[in-house]
């Protein structure tokens, strides 16, 4: 990127790319088309609003939302501002996204109105509006919702919202007594070292932890990105990556404000809609899992639709099949594929191939680590281990996070003294340096690009009252890769069907978490220190 010294900050790059791409379709949602200096007066627009909000440099702001160009805006005006941003689940129900909202201290939060046929209002209001929540120290009943007293203000994106809400039209013309010149100077307080964002991500506790990065990481990692994948100038990105993750975030907003791609924003991964975008919008880089691009090379309507623009792809998140990576290639034409690999907590990348690597590298591995990453992996003892060999992979550099809000002990537990992230991923490094991910020490499992976590999920379906004891573990599935599967003990007495309890779970969590199903019980196997044994269910699974 030139004039790099110039941009020390995400509100930096935002004024850069309206400078820089003025012209350049910036945004394609619908009928709706804006170019960079469209889309930078439209974030400076919301900053003034935030501003006029009472938001202060530090104060978390969270979206909870499905990918838009309001999202692109509100975050981006957020962050603007000098906000923290908090991008909360689109599959999290009520309860899951006021337990977010309520330990990350969110001042304000921008919601989407009905998405997936659910009203997100709605189910904040039952999990928040009953004063179930702890102060924080700011005043009960500060805000909307009596649960969480910190949240001061809540925006929804639409054009209706109840009475102690605002819409998204009303909170924009609050702004317009904040003057551009105001803006300017917030964005002036701003230091690349501040933090850009907290991304929660579950761990092996079953709680969500938020990973801190700043705006010097998310600059310097996706600048490295978009430099080995080979994003440029009038690339068309279809981001269906949801921007709640850094994938959909970073490696789409951020790096085609850097590059001046022009984004095309899709809610939620539909087949047909995809193929629709891809051949109208004339897409020509489309991130994503595997399996969203074995669903494209699979559909029986893929040849009534001109994919010819398409020329790369970054995957991951799960092993790449040789077959994808050649079909990709040879049916679709696709120029470059990439594999990556990254966690929340590494700001979201750690190794990625290279243009040019050989089919057989891109399909089985991740890649080398990237620039000013070093990795290491080590046995049990924490002894590090030879080429060839598996062990826990430690990560570090300038990309792994700055620790997780509020958790001292839990960064303690992740990140050594000397600055090494336990990754709680298994992997094995060849001669040349590619690392291939053989296992996860977390027993996290990937649902069709999601990632899931069996401590979580065992702790939801563990509410349930006729549930004594539960182990998750993730089994092989078609389409979404692994899916949960329970293996129950049922309380004395109980008549729980599985239809029962995934009916349950449907309505108590993000689907992806859902068991598809279920086994009962006599007992879990559990070792003499009392830990269920995995190995034994997974041999029954």
């Amino acid at each position: 990127m030139s004039d790099w010294d110039t941009i020390d900050t995400i509100p930096d790059l935002v004024r850069w790319s309206a400078e820089q791409y003025a012209d350049t379709e910036a945004v394609v949602e619908g009928r709706t088309r804006i170019t960079y200096a469209e889309l930078g007066a439209r974030v400076e627009r919301a900053a003034a609003a935030c501003l006029a909000s009472g938001v202060e440099v530090g104060d978390r702001v969270a979206v909870w939302a499905p990918n838009s160009l309001d999202w692109i805006t509100a975050a981006l005006g957020a962050v603007t501002a000098g906000a923290v941003l908090v991008p909360l689940n689109t599959r999290f129900k009520g309860a899951e996204a006021a337990d977010v909202l309520r330990r990350s201290g969110a001042r304000m939060l921008f919601v989407t109105g009905t998405f997936l046929g659910a009203s997100y209002v709605a189910s904040l209001r039952r999990a928040a509006g009953e004063g179930e929540g702890v102060p924080d120290g700011r005043g009960a009943g500060a805000g909307p919702l009596p649960g969480l007293p910190g949240l001061r203000e809540v925006v929804v994106l639409s054009e209706d919202a109840p009475p102690d809400f605002r819409t998204w039209k009303d909170f924009l013309a609050g702004g317009e007594g904040v003057s551009a010149t105001e803006v300017v100077g917030r964005r002036a307080e701003l230091a690349g070292s501040a933090l850009s964002d907290i991304i929660y991500t579950s761990g092996t506790t079953g709680r969500p932890k938020g990973a801190m990065i700043t705006h010097t990481q998310t600059l310097r990692a996706y600048e490295i990105w978009a430099d080995l994948a080979g994003l440029r100038t009038g690339d068309r990105y279809l981001i269906i990556n949801p921007f709640f993750h850094t994938f959909g975030y970073k490696a789409g907003v951020i790096a085609c404000l850097m590059r001046g791609a022009t984004m095309i924003p899709q809610p939620v991964f539909n087949v047909e809609t995809a193929l629709a975008n891809i051949a109208s919008e004339r897409i020509s880089v489309l991130p994503g899992p595997p399996t969203l691009h074995q669903s494209l090379l699979d559909h029986p309507s893929r040849d009534a639709h001109d994919l010819s623009a398409l020329r790369l792809v970054v995957t991951g998140a799960a092993v790449v099949p040789l077959r994808l990576v050649e079909r990709l290639r040879a049916e679709l034409g696709v120029d470059t594929v990439l594999t990556a690999y990254g966690l929340s907590e590494a700001s979201g990348i750690v190794t990625m191939c290279r243009r040019g690597d050989a089919p057989s590298v891109i399909a089985s591995t991740s890649g080398r680590a990237i620039p000013g990453t070093e990795i290491r992996l080590v046995d049990a003892t924490g002894t590090p281990v030879p080429p060839g060999e598996a062990g826990e992979i430690l990560v570090r550099g300038f990309n792994v996070m700055r620790g997780y809000y509020d958790d001292t002990a839990a960064t303690a537990e992740t990140i050594s003294p000397d600055g090494w992230l336990h990754t709680g991923d298994v992997g094995v490094l060849d001669e040349t340096g590619n690392l291939r991910i053989t296992d996860r020490i977390k027993d996290m499992f990937i649902v069709g690009g999601f990632n899931a976590y069996p401590a979580e999920i065992e702790q939801l379906l563990g509410t349930h009252p006729d549930v004594a004891d539960v182990a998750v573990i993730g089994v092989p599935d078609a389409r979404l890769g692994e899916v949960a599967k329970a293996f129950v003990l049922r309380r004395p007495g109980s008549i729980l069907t599985s239809d029962d309890l995934i009916a349950w779970s449907r309505r108590e969590m993000a689907n992806y978490k859902v068991p598809r199903s279920v086994e009962f019980v006599p007992e879990l196997p559990r070792n003499a220190s009392g830990k269920v044994v995995k190995g034994v269910l997974r041999g029954r699974g």
